[in-house]
Parts: C-alpha cells; structure tokens; sequence
C-alpha cells in the first residue's frame, strides 16, 4: 500500500510503498493480547516475601506455663496469631517470566503496526535531526504534524542524541530506534511517527 511522506514542517514531501505483509495484514487480538500479557509480566520482579514463623526471630522461650494461669495455652510470641510473629502462605519470591513462540511475537508486532496504520495512526516521516538540543524544536516537529496533543512514539532507524535529548521532557512522548521497541510500545502509543530509513529496519527484521 502506499502512504504519504511528511517532512518536519508538516508538509506531504512523497508517498512510499508499505509492505503488505506487514502494514496490511489484518490485525490478529489475540497474539497481541499475549505479547502486552507476557511484556508486562516479565517487568515483574517477583520478589516480594514474608517471613514465616521460623524464619522471625525471638519466641525461644515459652511465654508462660502451660496450666494454671485460665489462658490459652502459648509455646511461642512468635506463633502467627500473635503481634510480630509470622505469617502463613505469605507470597514468596516467584519468577513470572513468559517467553512467547517467535512466530507468534511477530505475528503480534506486525499486527500492532497494521492496527495503527489501520485507524490513520501511525504517520511516515522524513528522517530529521536538529543542530542543537531545543524541546521546543521537537515541540514545532509535533505541532506541525498535529500530534502534540497525543501520546506518541518516534521511532528511528538509530539513536540520535540531539532528537532524543529534545524530546525527552515533553510528556506523552517517547523516542526509540525501531529494533528496539516492542508490541506493548507500539499500542501503548497512539500515534507513531515512524522514520522513513526505519522502514528497511522493520523489514529487514521481520523477513529474517
């Protein structure tokens, strides 16, 4: 399919030609329910813990005797019924890791992109750079392709310091080079602005 070209002023400077089996596919829910499911579940560190009763310290001594004071009967301050002891079935460290099948993760980037192309979303432009470190540069370059009001995402064919270093005190805003974004990025996103040298990036990785 073919799109229009926008250069930083906002203005159309040519089309070019989008692959079909990337950018036209018909977007696939459930691969890319799985990719932000295992994504967000592979941000988790797992690492929460309590301590259960032999793991608290104290509570060696027997509170008290066993019969004749009336009261129930205790060997230990550290039992989980009492203030300070331990607890059961607290949560334990637990590795919530997912690896998804290779195929299925592409299928899930691929259909985020059509997905965004699909609602008019996701907009190809010249590649830019600026000569000096300004917001307010990267600020005229959303204005002019009337995305400043949304959540966006640049992706670049690399890492470009005075792009980066522009963009990143607009909120709403983040810039990444394309091979290192993920399905969660693209849909966490509502506009993408995608630089036409990524385009070779994005093919190159999807036909490998």
């Amino acid at each position: 399919m073919t799109v229009d070209v926008y250069n930083k002023d906002g203005q159309i400077s040519s089309q070019i030609e989008l692959s079909d089996d990337i950018f036209g596919i018909t977007p696939n829910e459930n691969a890319m329910h799985q990719a932000v499911v295992a994504y967000l579940a592979n941000r988790r560190q797992g690492t929460r813990k309590t301590k259960i009763r032999s793991e608290v310290s104290g509570g060696g001594k027997k509170p008290w005797r066993q019969k004749g004071r009336g009261t129930a009967r205790a060997g230990s301050t550290r039992s989980p019924i009492w203030v300070g002891g331990g607890t059961v079935h607290g949560p334990k460290p637990h590795d919530y890791k997912y690896k998804m099948p290779k195929q299925l993760a592409r299928l899930a980037r691929k259909s985020a992109f059509a997905a965004r192309l699909s609602e008019d979303n996701l907009i190809v432009v010249e590649d830019f750079t600026f000569e000096q470190i300004k917001t307010k540069n990267m600020a005229q370059v959303l204005k002019n392709l009337k995305v400043d009001t949304d959540k966006s995402l640049v992706l670049m064919t690399d890492t470009d310091n005075n792009v980066y270093m522009s963009a990143r005190n607009i909120p709403n805003l983040t810039v990444q080079p394309v091979d290192k974004i993920s399905t969660y990025d693209i849909l966490n996103h509502k506009k993408i602005l995608l630089f036409k040298g990524a385009l070779s990036n994005i093919e190159k990785t999807f036909n490998n």
